[in-house]
């Protein structure tokens, strides 16, 4: 019984590490763009966006082992931003 309680902390705390990384690259990925090509893709301001991914990175930071509600919120949140927000953003610069 010990083991599987071992196990199961071990993953949890696993996947708390790969959703924080997710919350903070698309955080600093937001800081990447300018706010022009926020405008030219139609979506949230970069205030905006940049605001959203750090309380989302903040939150994760203080709460730390509770994985709720607010930071399932945070979560989809970034996970919209990488799915849709960054390639429109993509599309529209060149680097």
């Amino acid at each position: 019984m010990l083991h599987v309680l071992q196990a199961e902390m071990t993953l949890m705390m696993i996947m708390e590490l790969v959703l924080l990384v997710v919350k903070i690259f698309a955080f600093v990925n937001s800081l990447v763009y300018s706010a022009q090509a926020y405008d030219a893709a139609n979506k949230l301001t970069k205030p905006a966006w940049t605001i959203i991914l750090g309380l989302g990175v903040a939150v994760q930071l203080v709460l730390g082992g509770t994985i709720g509600l607010i930071s399932l919120v945070f979560t989809i949140a970034a996970l919209v931003y990488l799915a849709d927000v960054r390639p429109a953003l993509a599309s529209l610069t060149r680097r």
